[in-house]
């Protein structure tokens, strides 16, 4: 059973970093990758960043490429996503993801969600 908790969000000025945490909270968690997404009001769910659970691949939105990094922990830990450089645009509720897809840009191909946490970006 996996059950994934989201943690770090917060408020932090332009230019600022923040780290986000997925927490497995079920009994057992096997061989999923893992994505973040991000939704603000009125619009659609958004592809961050997601890993392959042998860490070897990598995909990113061009949004965040060179600025956030999706990093691997372990089962109770399964990912984190660094942010650096956040910019007011970044402002959203982030939620992670876990699904066997290939590090999947689309939030259909994952089977298990978070309810997210809020980063708030300001000038």
């Amino acid at each position: 059973q996996v059950q994934l908790v989201e943690s770090g969000g917060g408020v932090v000025q332009s230019g600022g970093s923040l780290t986000l945490f997925c927490e497995n909270s079920g009994r057992t968690f096997g061989n999923y990758d893992m994505g973040w997404f991000r939704q603000t009001p009125g619009k659609e769910r958004e592809f961050v960043a997601a890993i392959t659970w042998s860490r070897d691949y990598r995909n990113y939105a061009d949004s965040v490429k060179g600025r956030f990094t999706i990093s691997r922990g372990n089962a109770r830990r399964p990912a984190l996503l660094q942010m650096n450089s956040l910019k007011p645009e970044d402002t959203a509720v982030y939620s992670c993801a876990a699904g066997r897809n290939s590090a999947s840009m689309y939030a259909d191909d994952y089977a298990h969600w978070g309810q997210g946490t809020q980063v708030t970006v300001s000038l």
